[in-house]
């Protein structure tokens, strides 16, 4: 299992050794304020697409989204 976790950056060396120290976990790598931003993007994106299949929600076609380009 992945868990994403938010820290403080001033809590984050600490943070990071008592990950490492804990014999369970498999890797403990920070990630920078882009890679978070990225991966809570894509799991909105899953979500939505998810919700679409079961008819909870609407998704743009490519040509409104051509068009707000």
């Amino acid at each position: 299992m992945k868990v994403l976790v938010d820290i403080p950056d001033k809590d984050a060396n600490f943070a990071m050794k008592v990950l490492r120290s804990l014999t369970f976990v498999k890797n403990a790598t920070p990630l920078g304020s882009a890679k978070a931003e990225l991966t809570k993007d894509l799991k909105e994106a899953a979500q939505e697409v998810r919700m679409h299949k079961e008819g909870k929600f609407e998704l743009k076609s490519a040509q409104e989204l051509l068009s707000e380009l």
